[in-house]
């Protein structure tokens, strides 16, 4: 080993290098993240005026929301490498003391280097096991730690991309839906009465909802372990990712929950399916409902045992309808995107425009806060950390989003 290593020196400068390489990364993402929200607002200006997204706008799309999640996966993975380094240096600071450490640093050799005695000695106890201790297994033996944390995996997250976001400041969002449209438009003759249509209005209101939770810590494991609060701090965004997604969905309204998704979107009308249909044929039945809804449907979400049983259909000969398992191709079906989500029942999908029907308020985006000012945290050396944000999800038109169970529909596989 060379000095450099012995005395960390190289991991000084790997540092000072990853810190660099982090800030650098920072500006890379950021910029990634502003060219997003500015291609977000193109395609939302877009969808308002024209119904649909153009094919240069798709693309874009397509490639800064790559380009923004590469951003991201790099800057975490150079977190990761920080904390490793740190962890490394931390841990060559506290190795174990030679016998030559122990024996300069003890009463004998101080006495001796005094001139209080001529002779200096000291009793070690015999190194059974490699050990500088107390004869049982010691620090001359250090066990191989693997960097990190074995975490839990995680669920994509997927269905808040397929909506518009926007902000507020407010604690609810208004917004005035049409409720009915009668059209009595028809060709008159002169001098004669025009008939008289009606638009049915109402106002609608949703509410800004908190979602939040934490946990308790030690100062000194937090001090310990140099890593772990950055662990802390994503599992804890990430706990907020994975309700969210929940209640975006599935939210039921009631209490502190938002309306979902699901509960006001329109019912898939079964008098469409046909004896032998299967969940290829369901949905596209359900996206033509769509547009007949006179919407365009953008995307489409089941659960991932849906979609390998769509995946896996087979003609009489054996041969794969839909995919080649030879190739890796990209979820598309009837040409949109698939989302495959654990966060819906199996037998659950959910097809529509999603930008168009409905948009997320982030009144806070998801932070993470730490305090010591909680309950007996201060003497008990703990610290709380909280993970927290406040958003609406407003349903702008339910017609344009329809939802089935293939379980209650499907007749032929």
């Amino acid at each position: 080993m060379s000095d450099d290593d012995r005395f960390g020196r190289k991991d000084t400068a790997d540092l000072a290098d990853v810190r660099k390489s982090l800030k650098t990364q920072k500006e890379v993402m950021e910029s990634a993240h502003e060219k997003f929200e500015s291609w977000i607002k193109k395609a939302d200006e877009q969808m308002k005026a024209n119904g649909e997204l153009s094919a240069e706008v798709k693309e874009a799309l397509e490639g800064v929301t790559t380009s923004a999640k590469e951003a991201l996966e790099k800057h975490g993975e150079l977190e990761q490498e920080l904390a490793n380094i740190r962890e490394s240096i931390d841990k060559k600071t506290r190795a174990a003391k030679s016998i030559g450490q122990q024996f300069s640093e003890g009463d004998a050799w101080k006495a001796m280097s005094a001139k209080e005695r001529d002779k200096a000695s000291m009793e070690f106890k015999a190194i059974t096991e490699a050990t500088t201790g107390t004869g049982d297994a010691g620090d001359l033996i250090e066990p191989t730690r693997v960097p990190g944390v074995i975490a839990q995996p995680d669920r994509p997250m997927f269905v808040r991309q397929l909506l518009s976001i926007m902000g507020t400041t407010s604690n609810s969002i208004e917004y005035v839906r049409e409720q009915g449209f009668t059209n009595a438009a028809a060709a008159v003759a002169e001098g004669a009465q025009k008939p008289e249509s009606d638009i049915k209005f109402e106002l609608e209101t949703a509410p800004v909802r908190t979602l939040a939770h934490w946990i308790m810590a030690s100062e000194q494991v937090l001090a310990d372990v140099p890593m772990l609060m950055g662990y802390i701090d994503q599992r804890l965004r990430y706990g907020l990712m994975l309700e969210e997604e929940d209640q975006i969905l599935s939210g039921d309204g009631t209490g502190q929950n938002l309306l979902g998704l699901i509960p006001q979107a329109t019912d898939y009308d079964t008098n469409r399916t046909q004896v032998g249909d299967t969940r290829i044929d369901i949905i596209r039945r359900a996206l033509t409902q769509v547009r007949i809804a006179e919407y365009m449907a953008d995307a489409i979400v089941m659960h991932p045992d849906d979609w390998e049983s769509i995946e896996l259909t087979k003609t009489t000969d054996g041969a794969y309808v839909w995919a080649n398992p030879m190739q890796m191709a990209a979820g598309r079906l009837w040409g949109l995107p698939v989302v495959t989500s654990t966060a819906l029942e199996s037998g659950e999908f959910l097809v529509g425009n999603f930008r168009m029907s409905a948009s997320i308020f982030d009144r806070m985006q998801a932070r993470v806060d730490v305090s010591r000012e909680d309950r007996d945290n201060f003497i008990k050396n703990m610290v709380t950390i909280r993970g927290e944000e406040r958003l609406a999800l407003a349903v702008f038109r339910p017609e344009a989003m329809i939802y089935g169970d293939f379980n209650d529909i499907v007749s032929g596989g």
